[in-house]
């Protein structure tokens, strides 16, 4: 088994193969300025670094809200089962009923909208930088290229 692996080596096996030759006739490129690469790439870090960091303040913003909402409700809920609890006929406790089913569907889509409002901008603000800069690195990788 050795036998024919050692053969199969030796038909790629050039002894006068020279890289330097070949490379040099593939006509390859001048190398870029290294510095204006590294510069552009930290730019390009940096501009991932502030989306993210939108995009955190506005998760976080998110939370917060939420759980507003949430204390909002928790309260709402607390006085609405002392409502419910009084001596009341049983006409004008479903009544109640229905009036509170009503109240807690609408601050329901009230709170989702706008809870969706945050998440949209917040998403548009770091989507923003990263459009920018992305605009910014094609322009600077035409320069570059434009150089050589």
């Amino acid at each position: 088994m050795a036998e024919k692996t050692d053969k199969i080596g030796a038909q790629f096996f050039v002894p006068d193969f020279d890289m330097k030759k070949l490379l040099g006739d593939m006509k390859l490129p001048a190398m870029p300025d290294v510095e204006a690469v590294l510069a552009a790439h930290k730019r390009n870090l940096e501009a991932l670094t502030e989306a993210n960091r939108a995009a955190l303040e506005g998760a976080q913003l998110v939370a917060r809200r939420h759980m507003e909402i949430l204390q909002e409700t928790m309260a709402g809920l607390s006085e609405t089962l002392k409502d419910l609890a009084s001596n009341q006929t049983p006409a004008t406790r479903a009544s109640k009923q229905a009036e509170l089913l009503q109240k807690a569907y609408e601050s329901a889509v009230a709170n989702t909208k706008e809870l969706g409002d945050l998440i949209q901008k917040s998403n548009a603000e770091a989507m923003n930088k990263l459009n920018t800069r992305f605009s910014e690195a094609m322009t600077e990788m035409k320069m570059l290229l434009e150089k050589k």
